[in-house]
């Protein structure tokens, strides 16, 4: 079953589809595998054994019948540990959380079952959260598929390291500012996070509720769009006959291009070239609204995420890696008045945006700016991981910052991703341009 874990969660469908593979088969293959893994702990928060083999009896039988509810119905797939799930513990990566066990599933888990796809277990992530590297020295850090002992990109670690390690088909991640997007490009993978609110968060554990959105992580663009639309309860579209010709592709020079680091740039436009060899209109340019809107990020971001969290982060602060910790903290220092006069500049900054890119299909740029850092130096060094972390999170956070939908595609080149973003509400536009994309950046 080896060959089966390397293919792309579409892929396997259709071999279930065309009675090639049996579910049961498959389930039990990959929870093997988990189990077999001797990096196991630092990937899968816990399994859900039982849970998966009665989903994927079901499926086996509905596959025997011709009553198949989905293209992904019987395939496994991990869970981050923020996404409730009925009668497991979810504790979100943190001691604050610990014994945490929901009643119900979250709505987007609850759907994704209803369509026929087999939860695997939950997946370790960092705290709460809230950083873009994926250290997480109080549960686990995942490894990095290129590198063991290298960062694998946060928040939703463990479901990008599951998937590059061959352990889950594809997942599902939160993104608020990266978070699924940073380890699908440091570890080779796709990742789609949504307009705000496309998804429903109703039992996700929430960390800025604003920016909050969930999202999958995947081998391919056409898994990323059938999980997306799993987790809205309904068929995945069809992405067949995606051109990149005459499209219009904007690099945006405006911070998201500066200070790149670790043949980043050399990746980056690499991909442009072959952008452009496959019919895309390439032109660059400065959006001033874009550096102005990532200066309000602390006062809006922390200042959301410490209202949320703060008392029970109070109530044991030795619980939490000091880093994460003061993370939260920094949002003490703002009052109400600076966050609503925050984000009532931020609309305007968005509105400048959407009026600069309205001739465009897609904004671009590297998906991070530098390669996974070692996470030995990171836990030596606490003001190291603060600056890298903000380096980190910069280029996905303009996404979430200005409300757009957005994916990183690899771009062949090791933990370098490039990004696409478009407006609110593009979701589906935005996918079919991806696997256009994806099919150019092969």
């Amino acid at each position: 079953m080896q060959d089966m874990r390397d293919k792309s969660a579409s892929d396997l469908g259709r071999e279930i589809a065309a009675g090639n593979v049996d579910p049961r088969d498959l389930t039990e293959a990959f929870l093997a595998a988990i189990e077999a893994n001797p990096r196991r702990d630092r990937i899968f928060a816990r399994t859900t054994s039982d849970r998966a083999c009665a989903e994927a009896r079901a499926a086996s039988d509905r596959a025997r019948l011709g009553q198949r509810r989905s293209a992904l119905d019987g395939v496994p797939i991990g869970w981050k540990d923020n996404i409730d799930s009925a009668g497991v513990a979810t504790e979100a990566g943190s001691a604050l959380l610990a014994g945490r066990v929901p009643a119900r599933d979250a709505v987007v888990l609850r759907n994704a079952t209803a369509l026929g796809l087999v939860c695997l277990g939950k997946t370790h992530m960092t705290e709460l959260a809230f950083s873009g590297l994926g250290v997480n020295p109080m549960t686990a850090t995942p490894p990095n598929v290129h590198d063991p002992e290298a960062a694998p990109g946060g928040s939703s670690s463990g479901t990008a390291s599951a998937i590059a390690h061959g352990l889950a088909a594809a997942g599902v991640g939160s993104d608020t500012g990266g978070s699924v997007r940073l380890p699908a490009a440091w570890n080779d993978l796709v990742g789609f996070k949504p307009t705000h609110t496309a998804l429903s968060l109703d039992g996700v554990v929430p960390l800025a509720a604003r920016f909050d959105t969930v999202g999958p992580l995947a081998r391919t663009v056409e898994d990323a769009a059938a999980l997306y639309a799993a987790m809205q309860g309904r068929a995945g579209p069809d992405l067949r006959g995606a051109t990149l010709a005459g499209t219009r592709l904007l690099v945006l020079e405006t911070v998201a291009c500066e200070g790149l680091r670790d043949g980043t740039d050399q990746a980056f436009e690499q991909s442009v070239t072959r952008l452009e060899a496959a019919g895309a209109r390439v032109s660059r340019g400065a959006i001033p609204a874009v550096a102005e809107a990532l200066d309000l990020a602390g006062i809006l971001y922390t200042s959301e995420c410490y209202g949320t969290w703060g008392q029970a982060i109070e109530a044991a602060p030795e619980s939490m890696y000091a880093p994460v910790r003061d993370r939260f903290r920094a949002g003490r220092a703002h009052g109400a008045a600076d966050y609503v006069a925050a984000w009532q500049r931020l609309d305007v900054l968005r509105t400048q945006f959407a009026t600069a890119t309205a001739g465009y299909d897609a904004v671009i740029f590297p998906s991070a700016a530098l390669a996974p850092p070692r996470t030995v130096d990171l836990l030596a060094d606490s003001a190291l991981f603060a600056s890298e972390n903000l380096l980190t999170l910069r280029n996905t956070r303009i996404g979430n910052m200005m409300g757009l939908c957005s994916i990183t595609l690899p771009t062949g080149a090791a933990s370098r991703g490039v990004m696409f973003n478009a407006g609110p509400g593009q979701d589906l536009r935005l996918l079919r341009l991806a696997a256009a994309a994806e099919a150019a950046l092969t």
